[in-house]
């Protein structure tokens, strides 16, 4: 029992410090969860964000919210999720009590606009990361990597809601990969890891 308090003060304190200073919404968390989460205290591992980063943006609700509580519930089940929730929430609310009555004082003050301006160009610059380590993960074939593009290039031309890319996805996923199975392809639903020594011996075969 001890423990498992020990466990979920953890998982608390963890989305505690991760909520206070996520910029831009849950997208700009992701990198920091992955800080926190898989480098530090290994709780899961980089596939398992990106599965529950897909599975939070594609329900209803704020991404941060349901992306804390799916990662609460994979380490620590219901009382994990309801610690990361909490710790996730609590901080990100009173800040935003707090600010909404000293913003109406200085909103127009000249130093707080730039200030502003530069968080954005931060918040830019940590979604970008966000992307390319997801990507890492989720492109792991040429197939994963043509969705990739198509989808980027339907929602910058097409301009469909992201929930029916994401519907579509799921869709062409399950289609491709029973296709590739009965034309007796292998399947890769995951990237695989190269130890060293295959990495070695992969750049030996191609200097060769």
């Amino acid at each position: 029992m001890k423990e498992e308090t020990k466990k979920l003060f953890q998982i608390f304190w963890t989305f505690l410090k991760i909520g206070p200073v996520t910029f831009g919404g849950g997208y700009a968390m992701i990198p920091l969860i992955e800080r926190e989460v898989v480098d530090k205290k290994k709780w899961i591992n980089h596939e398992d964000v990106t599965d529950v980063f897909a599975i939070a943006e594609s329900i209803p609700g704020a991404i941060a919210i349901n992306s804390s509580t799916f990662i609460g519930y994979r380490i620590g089940g219901i009382r994990g999720a309801i610690a990361a929730l909490l710790g996730v929430f609590l901080p990100t609310f009173l800040i935003v009590v707090v600010l909404s009555i000293v913003f109406l004082q200085i909103q127009n003050n000249p130093k707080i606009e730039a200030a502003f301006q530069a968080i954005r160009a931060s918040i830019v610059a940590l979604i970008v990361y966000a992307g390319y380590m997801i990507g890492k993960t989720a492109i792991i074939d040429k197939t994963t990597l043509v969705i990739s593009v198509g989808s980027m290039a339907i929602l910058f031309f097409l301009h469909l809601h992201p929930v029916l890319i994401i519907f579509f996805g799921i869709i062409l996923g399950i289609l491709l990969v029973n296709v590739k199975r009965k034309l007796g392809y292998s399947v890769k639903i995951k990237k695989e890891k190269s130890t060293p020594a295959q990495q070695l011996e992969c750049y030996m075969g191609d200097g060769i």
